[in-house]
């Protein structure tokens, strides 16, 4: 017995020594991937030395003394720090994914070589401006002498994910960088979804009326620039201007609905400033991963230096500032994408119906090939309106008549696109002139630009507008028939059609995704928008001051409170408030009121620590279901967010509303506030269940938690605790901060989509300016900088956003040079 405990031992021994041999080799090999910042390397293909300075937060501030050394100095830190997510995002773009996951990306790889934006983002490439071509071969270089890097001196295959994943890193090419601004817009792009849930709706529904209350048009002429001040607040003076200081598959790229593009802009001009400088605040939103999407620099050009926000992969700064020009963006909601019902000939397969009859679909194969598994042969098809769509997703099935395919037309898949020339010159723009005749180049994905120069704010709609047919016969929100020469697209309006907000009289431009112009079709911008709710709260913050200062317009971007919440509490709850006799302890009822008379007591601020934030949009989401799941059946699961129009106009009764109210398999006539307290009940037992019964311990923190997943290990066990950054946020679906929940079981308040970047820029003293991002600036786990901005960014405090490169220096984690050989 006791040489059977000693070989035990001994063997339990030995195996937590290899356990700890294993963790600390891996550790050893994950480590040597880790960047060192401070390093001398010699680089062919500069033409001068190259020095970056990473500041205490990591940002590299890249000194060079041409335009050319300026980018391949940005490719370089991109590789350094985001070489996995570059390559990832390149395997997306291309379809590639298979090769190296398997089987479960290749939905998406299907996807992307139908679209086959890689394609055209390679015949893009002669199309830009020859600053551009030099910028992306630049680029590219600067990433390659990265992976050579790499390869000579054996660092860890550049990131710790290359050791999990056989995965070979090709050199960079220009036409990657372009691919990934069209991946861009494919993830900020949702009119397919919309297109399609708007038909089955209707097939579902038969009622216009109905269908008007469920997917409701955006009220109101649009808000873009604000009106002069004096007519809005008669007598405002200095005293009140002073007042107050999942969506898919694994790597699924296209958003779920509602997980679009969305934003927050606004500007100020020297007369609504207090400095007599022009303000610029912007957060664009996109879902949250780990590492954030967007990477901090600062360049040094010859047209001056420039500090913002980049994307891996992209050789621009998409958001930020130089000293003479400032520019944020927000997602346009322009409506660039049709789908097409495209009839095939019965007698003859290879062929579809044309406005002239029938004509061959162009046809080419594509290969995917997948990790331990045969090879996949597709069929590519093509037809006069765009590429042919896999039947298997987007539900297209569902709506696709027998004998018939879907082809999308969509701006983002021209070869001709010259987006990425518009990037980079805005950076060397010297006013809001310049910037403005820069954008007309931008093609897809379409944005709301927001500029300001030392006395100017403008805003201006880029990217290609569609020119459609007054005749189209569904206006563009439905699948159309595409033989129907009028329901074709004929190219692209004029740049000057793009609506546009220069040096408006009020001295405000700004856009939360609202609805910002109301023309009528086909000159018109979009039947669907971003925002209905958080517009109302920028007016009023925006207009409470006469005068705006940077910290009044950090506080905008930080305001937590929903005008859904003020406007929709007092309509759903008017029967309910303080109405009966107190309800025996310990009953359903007695709960009703307890969160009833909480909620009577809340300003509707979706503060992290307060129950009242839990409380309502449990009470919303349970209502909302209510509503539509006797009507919508199954398709009730693709309304997971809830709509405030939607909820206000069955309330209100608008057009017959109410009728939504009434439970047709029941056989009594329920009223609204029959349904409104069955909800509260709903909501109350769903929170019983998942956090408790005491309503006045409960935090909106707890369920509305930021989670930045790592895309590929973040839903590994183990794994997942390291390489995601979790955080609890305040904020919702529309508070100006904009936390957007997931909608969707098992932590349906998960806070998934939201500003992964802030930046404000005061030009009355422009190194003044601040900015952050969501995570950190490495994508390396190990690192101390691939979370160390989470906290600062959770907190609402930002960084220095300066051009002094002495501060860089000052307090700086290490010094690159790149020198010639």
């Amino acid at each position: 017995m006791a040489l059977m405990f000693r070989w035990l031992l001994r063997l339990a021994s030995l195996a937590v020594a290899l356990i700890v041999i294993g963790v600390l080799l891996s550790y050893y090999l994950a480590s040597r991937s880790l960047p060192d910042y401070d390093k001398t390397l010699s680089v062919s293909g500069i033409t001068a030395d190259i020095e970056i300075v990473r500041d205490n937060s990591a940002v590299p501030h890249i000194m060079a003394l041409s335009d050319r050394d300026a980018f391949f100095g940005l490719g370089y830190a991109h590789a350094q720090d985001r070489l996995w997510q570059l390559m990832v995002m390149r395997r997306t773009a291309q379809g590639r994914l298979s090769e190296i996951f398997g089987r479960r990306t290749l939905r998406t790889d299907t996807l992307l070589r139908r679209l086959d934006i890689y394609s055209a983002a390679k015949a893009s490439v002669v199309h830009q401006d020859d600053r551009t071509l030099d910028a992306l071969e630049a680029y590219a270089a600067g990433i390659n002498a990265r992976i050579s890097e790499i390869n000579m001196e054996s660092l860890g295959r550049g990131a710790p994910e290359f050791f999990l994943f056989e995965a070979e890193i090709a050199p960079w090419q220009p036409a990657d960088s372009l691919a990934i601004i069209k991946l861009m817009a494919l993830q900020l792009s949702g009119h397919i979804g919309d297109e399609v849930l708007r038909a089955r709706t209707s097939l579902l529904l038969g009622d216009e009326a109905r269908l008007s209350d469920i997917l409701p048009e955006m009220p109101g002429s649009g808000v873009a620039a604000l009106p002069q001040i004096a007519r809005l607040l008669p007598g405002a003076g200095t005293q009140q201007a002073q007042a107050g200081t999942v969506g898919g598959d694994f790597l699924w790229p296209v958003p779920r609905r509602g997980l679009a593009g969305a934003s927050n802009v606004w500007a100020a001009a020297p007369e609504r400033s207090a400095s007599r400088g022009t303000l610029l605040a912007n957060d664009p939103h996109l879902g949250f991963t780990a590492p954030s999407i967007w990477y901090l620099a600062r360049m040094e050009l010859q047209s001056g230096g420039v500090i913002g926000a980049s994307i891996p992969g992209i050789p621009a700064l998409m958001v930020g500032r130089s000293r003479q020009l400032a520019w944020g963006i927000t997602s346009s909601y322009l409506d660039d994408q049709d789908l097409f019902f495209e009839e095939i000939n019965p007698d003859n397969r290879q062929e579809y119906r044309t406005p002239d009859g029938f004509k061959p679909f162009e046809t080419r194969q594509s290969i995917i090939r997948i990790k331990d598994e045969p090879p996949v042969t597709l069929t590519l098809l093509w037809t006069d309106n765009g590429p042919v769509l896999p039947s298997s997703q987007f539900n297209l099935d569902k709506i696709t008549p027998p004998g018939h395919l879907v082809t999308l037309s969509w701006t983002a898949l021209s070869h001709e696109d010259t987006s990425a020339s518009a990037a980079v010159g805005l950076m060397m723009a010297g006013s809001v002139e310049e910037g403005m005749q820069i954008s007309r180049l931008y093609v897809a994905p379409s944005q709301n630009l927001t500029m300001i120069d030392d006395d100017t704010v403008a805003m201006k709609l880029v990217g290609a507008m569609p020119r459609r047919d007054p005749a189209h016969e569904s206006l563009g929100r439905l699948p159309s028939r595409g033989w129907i020469a009028t329901n074709r697209w004929d190219g692209y309006l004029p740049y000057s059609s793009n609506p546009e907000f220069l040096a408006p009289e009020g001295g405000i431009v700004g856009n939360t995704n609202n609805k910002m112009i109301d023309r009528p079709f086909p000159n018109h911008v979009s039947f669907e928008w971003g925002d209905s709710q958080r517009v109302q709260r920028w007016t009023s913050v925006m207009q409470g001051r006469k005068v705006h200062t940077r910290d009044s317009f950090i506080e905008a971007q930080l305001d937590t409170v929903s005008p859904a919440a003020r406007t929709l509490l007092p309509l759903i709850g008017r029967d309910l408030w303080f109405t009966g006799e107190a309800a025996p302890q310990g009953t359903p009822a007695r709960q009703r009121q307890r969160a009833l008379a909480l909620l009577a007591d809340w300003n509707g601020e979706m503060n992290e620590h307060l129950p009242e934030p839990l409380i309502y949009a449990a009470w919303l989401r349970a209502l909302q279901d209510r509503l539509i799941r006797d009507d919508l059946g199954p398709l009730a699961a693709d309304f997971n967010h809830v709509e405030p129009l939607f909820i206000e106009r069955v309330f209100r009764d608008v057009d017959g509303a109410s009728v939504w109210c009434d439970v047709i398999r029941s056989a009594v006539v329920e009223t609204c506030s029959d349904i409104a307290r069955l909800a509260l009940d709903d909501a109350l037992i769903w929170i019983d269940e998942e956090f408790g019964s005491s309503l006045e311990s409960l935090r909106w923190g707890d369920a509305h938690a930021a989670t930045h997943r790592h895309p590929v290990l973040g839903e590994v066990p183990i794994l997942r605790y390291f390489v995601n950054v979790r955080q609890e946020t305040s904020g919702g679906d529309h508070t100006l901060m904009r936390g957007r929940t997931s909608g969707t079981e098992p932590e349906p308040f998960a806070n998934v989509h939201g500003a992964g970047y802030r930046g404000v820029y005061d030009f009355a003293d422009p190194d003044s300016s601040v900015f952050i991002s969501a995570t950190g600036q490495s994508g390396h786990p190990l690192s101390r900088h691939y979370d160390d901005l989470g906290q600062l960014w959770r907190r609402g405090e930002y960084l220095p956003m300066s051009l002094d490169i002495g501060l860089a220096r000052a307090a700086s984690v290490g010094i690159t040079r790149l020198v010639k050989p």
